[in-house]
């Protein structure tokens, strides 16, 4: 996930998620530079990066290697299930994906 602004402004936090985890943790996360590079690295492997400035605000929050809080849980499962339903598409299908993940 990405905050837009200007290259020193910019922050950038990381999540993880599998299917034997409790909740999605945060693996990463940083401003300016460090945001750039986790942004760069993500869209090398082919990680979609979801732009929300709330969403980043309240994820740099978390410290790195543990989970999100309850609070987050919903935002973020309907950000995953919107990704998987995009991955799913994509992979089996050529119609159109979902126009634009929820806010």
């Amino acid at each position: 996930m990405a905050k837009p602004g200007s290259d020193a402004t910019r922050e950038a936090v990381a999540l993880a998620y599998g299917q034997t985890d409790a909740a999605p943790r945060v693996v990463a996360k940083g401003k300016g530079l460090i945001a750039e590079q986790i942004i760069a690295r993500a869209r090398e492997h082919g990680i979609y990066v979801h732009e929300s400035p709330e969403l980043v605000a309240l994820l740099t929050q978390v410290d790195i290697d543990e989970r999100i809080p309850p609070q987050l849980y919903r935002v973020v499962a309907e950000l995953l299930a919107w990704l998987y339903r995009l991955e799913h598409n994509s992979a089996n299908t050529l119609s159109s994906p979902p126009a634009q993940p929820p806010p």
